[in-house]
C-alpha cells in the first residue's frame, strides 16, 4: 500500500515507499534496525523478564512514526503498556524489511501489510509470522493526479508517466485497474520516484500513489489541487488490510501472556485515538516532532473513524478480505500459490 503502495510515510511526502522494499530485504539478508527516540539496541531474542520487573517488549515500524501508529504511542505515553506489565520500545527500521526483522527475531511485533504477509508466506523460503491485528480496517490509499491535467480514471493513464517504488503488487495493481477501464498498461510509463514529493505531479510525472490520511492532507496543507482515486473504489479486491501488526510464530507460541497483554493495551491506545484525536496527535507529536502538529491533528481527525470503521472491536480482521486479495495476487501473477486466510492472520489474541 503499497502495498504495498507507497504505504508508508516519505519523506517528501509519499507514504510508504517502503511497502515491498520488505520483500526484497527478504532475499538479500535484513540489517538492524535503528531505535526511535532511543539508543536502545535491538535484542536477538527478548526473554521473559522476572515476574518483579516489566516484561521488555520491541515493535519494529515500517517506516518513521505516523498517525498509522498513534495508538501505540498513546499506549506508551499514557501507561498502558506499563500497566500490563509491559517495558515497551518503538524503533524503526533502515530499510523497511519489517517481516524479515521480526521473522528473525530482531523483534517480537511488527507494522506491516496484508501484500507483505501474503508474499512472504508463499515465498519459496516462507517467513515464519502472522498477523495479529489490522490497525485500519480499510485500505485508505489511492491514485492521484495534479488535477488540471484531466486525469480522472485509470483510462487516462495510457501515455502518461507514474512514479512509484517498484514494487510486483504494485505494478499488478495498475495493470489490474488500467486492463479493467479499457486501458493499455504497456503505454504507462513507469518510473522510480526521486522522493520530490506531491509537487512533482505538476511538471515531472502524472500519477503516483498516494495515502488519503497522510500525501491528501499534505496537498490540501499546500493548496495543491489533485484528483483522487481511491484504489478500493476501483477494484473491491484491493480493499484490503494495510497495515497491519505482525508478530513471528515463535513468539505467538512460546509468549501468548504477553501478546494479549500488549495487544489489549494497543488496542485501548487506538481507542483513545479514536475518541480524541486532537490529544492523540499531540502525543504523536512528542515522539515524532518535524511534523506539523495542524498535519498531525488533521490525520488523526481522518483516521478517528478509519481505525476501527464496521469492525466489531478495533484490530479484527475477516477471512474474506484476505482471501479476496490474495485471488487478486494470484490471478496477477504475484504469488504462485494460494495460502489460507487461517495461515496469514489470527483474531485469537485481541482483546
Amino acid at each position: 500500500m503499497k502495498k504495498h503502495l507507497l504505504t508508508a510515510y516519505c519523506a517528501a511526502g509519499l507514504l510508504t515507499a517502503c511497502c515491498l522494499t520488505a520483500l526484497t530485504a527478504c532475499s538479500s539478508g535484513a540489517s538492524d534496525p535503528k531505535p526511535a527516540q532511543t539508543n536502545a539496541a535491538v535484542p536477538e531474542d527478548t526473554p521473559n523478564a522476572p515476574d518483579d520487573s516489566p516484561e521488555k517488549v520491541t515493535v519494529i515500524l515500517d517506516y518513521a512514526a505516523n498517525t498509522n501508529h498513534t495508538g501505540m504511542y498513546v499506549a506508551l505515553k499514557n501507561g498502558y503498556y506499563a500497566e500490563q506489565g509491559l517495558d515497551v520500545q518503538i524503533i524503526e527500521p533502515t530499510e523497511g524489511a519489517t517481516a524479515t526483522l521480526v521473522a528473525v527475531g530482531k523483534g517480537d511485533f511488527g507494522v506491516s501489510y496484508q501484500e507483505d504477509v501474503t508474499i512472504a508466506l508463499t515465498a519459496a523460503d516462507p517467513l515464519p509470522v502472522k498477523a495479529i491485528a489490522a490497525i485500519i480496517q480499510h485500505n485508505t490509499s489511492g491514485f492521484a493526479s495534479y488535477k488540471e491535467k484531466g486525469i480522472t480514471s485509470p483510462a487516462d493513464f495510457e501515455g502518461r508517466t507514474y512514479a512509484g517504488w517498484g514494487g510486483p503488487g504494485e505494478e499488478a495493481v495498475l495493470k489490474a485497474v488500467m486492463t479493467q477501464s479499457g486501458a493499455d498498461f504497456s503505454r504507462l510509463n513507469l518510473v522510480i520516484s526521486d522522493g520530490s514529493g506531491f509537487e512533482a505531479l505538476k511538471d515531472k510525472v502524472d500519477v503516483m500513489w498516494f495515502y488519503e490520511a497522510w500525501d491528501n492532507i499534505t496537498c490540501t496543507l499546500n493548496d495543491f489541487p489533485i484528483h483522487y482515486m481511491p484504489v478500493r473504489d476501483l477494484d473491491e479486491r484491493l480493499d484490503y488490510y494495510t497495515p497491519v501488526i505482525i508478530a513471528g510464530n515463535r513468539v505467538l507460541e512460546t509468549r501468548p501472556d504477553m501478546v494479549k497483554k500488549f495487544l489489549s493495551a494497543t488496542a485501548r491506545g487506538y481507542e483513545y485515538a479514536v475518541s480524541h484525536p486532537a490529544e492523540s496527535a499531540a502525543i504523536l507529536h512528542e515522539y515524532a516532532p518535524d511534523y506539523p502538529l495542524d498535519m498531525l491533528v488533521m490525520s488523526q481527525e481522518y483516521l478517528a473513524d478509519k481505525y476501527m470503521d464496521d469492525a466489531p472491536a478495533w484490530g479484527e480482521m475477516k477471512d474474506e478480505v484476505w482471501d479476496r486479495y490474495t485471488d487478486f495476487m494470484l490471478e496477477y501473477g504475484v504469488i504462485s500459490q494460494p495460502v489460507p486466510a487461517a495461515d496469514c492472520y489470527t483474531n485469537e489474541f485481541l482483546p
